[in-house]
């Protein structure tokens, strides 16, 4: 069990979503800020490759480098939280995300931007893992409705951000990395202000080891997730990191394109993916959501030049995408008896592995080929984990029946 307890909690008291902890809502608003990075830079990728005179490729680097480093740094956030408490692994996960951010923004060539935006995944990692546990735990609401409120504090996070991003941008590239800086010391204050103390004492009975959650990965239903999670990752980031190149859009443009992307994945994230669970099931679901993805997708390796085509594929992905991560997060959650943090950890590391080789892969592809393949072969990879997912139907059925028991 996580380290954060209410005695008092069971399962006919559950309120309702809205009605949490000042806690949860301080974790809720740093993870807006937090999530906000994914989604920030894609309005001024273009632009950093001209301003600083980079490849595409090269550009999409800086989710390479972020994924890389979240994906590694995963593994250790468990044995870090375990020791500093929840609260304090938080905070220092904000901490790292400020400095960093704050010097990229200072930087003057993309490898040092790129090895920057390196230590923020480093900082996000500790962030990230550690969030989802402590709404999980601090929330009063059960698990089906506190994992809604993180997925939904992520389509936030990921929606304003090009928004942000598109508008500090237009005055200087420099300025979506300040801003977050500026935003992650504001969440700083709040979490600081509003965390109990009980989250900044970890349990003396349980300290996870580094090799926990190499341990959890013998569970093969959360095998099955992460790898899956990995394949669909290399369609999501070939999307996210290469699409603003093939759009013809500014600063401004790419960033409403964004807005409209993250804000579908946000309302879909909350509203639509629990009835999709209710009616479909889980796995069902999500493998009906990512077969929709990889067709978009197909579309937009057919039909790449055309600019409204790709402009509404992009916005539309953002529904398939939130109703998908809430669906296999929540799988995730339920998918064995591992402590949650743990699990998301061993989730996390295998996830953001496709979520590092996808960016600079599609950059790649564009320069040896041409703009069409990366989208192609994105749609493939995400067809790849419906089928892997089907597969293993046998090791990961059981969701749905935790839910239903739910």
């Amino acid at each position: 069990m996580s380290s954060i307890t209410h005695d008092s909690k069971t399962v006919h008291e559950e309120s309702g979503l809205l009605k949490q902890p000042k806690s949860v809502w301080a974790v809720f608003f740093a993870s807006i800020i937090a999530f906000m990075g994914l989604g920030l830079v894609d309005p001024i990728l273009p632009a950093i490759a001209d301003k600083l005179e980079a490849t595409p490729s090269q550009v999409t680097l800086l989710f390479t480098s972020y994924n890389a480093v979240m994906a590694v740094a995963m593994l250790i956030t468990g044995a870090i939280s375990s020791r500093l408490g929840i609260k304090w692994t938080l905070l220092s996960g904000i901490i790292v995300i400020a400095l960093f951010s704050a010097l990229g923004g200072l930087s003057n060539n993309i490898w040092s931007l790129v090895a920057l935006r390196g230590g923020w995944g480093l900082g996000n990692a500790l962030f990230v893992a550690t969030a989802l546990a402590a709404i999980v735990s601090l929330s009063n609401s059960g698990t089906a409705k506190a994992i809604i409120l993180y997925e939904a504090a992520i389509g936030l996070g990921i929606s304003v951000g090009p928004l942000l991003g598109g508008w500090l941008g237009g005055i200087s590239w420099r300025g979506p990395f300040l801003g977050v800086a500026t935003l992650m010391i504001i969440a700083f204050i709040g979490l600081s202000l509003f965390m109990p103390k009980a989250a900044s004492k970890s349990s003396k009975k349980s300290k996870t080891s580094l090799a926990d959650p190499f341990r959890a990965l013998k569970h093969r239903s959360l095998l099955v997730f992460g790898i899956a999670a990995a394949l669909y990752n290399f369609g999501f980031f070939t999307l996210l990191a290469y699409a603003p190149f093939v759009m013809g859009l500014d600063e401004h443009g790419l960033g409403y394109v964004f807005l409209g992307w993250g804000i579908l994945l946000a309302i879909t994230s909350v509203f639509m993916a629990p009835k999709l669970q209710e009616w479909m099931g889980t796995v069902k679901a999500m493998c009906t959501m990512l077969t929709l993805f990889a067709l978009l997708l197909l579309v937009m390796g057919i039909w790449t030049s055309v600019q409204w085509v790709v402009i509404v594929a992009v916005i539309l992905a953002g529904a398939l995408l939130g109703n998908n991560n809430t669906l296999i997060t929540t799988a995730v959650m339920n998918a064995t008896t591992v402590e949650r943090s743990t699990a998301s950890a061993a989730y996390s590391f295998l996830r953001f592995i496709g979520g590092a080789i996808a960016p600079f892969m599609a950059g790649k592809l564009a320069e040896l080929y041409n703009s069409h393949v990366p989208f192609i072969v994105g749609a493939g990879f995400v067809l790849v984990s419906v089928l892997f997912i089907w597969f293993n139907h046998t090791h990961i059925k059981h969701v749905d029946e935790v839910e239903s028991a739910h």
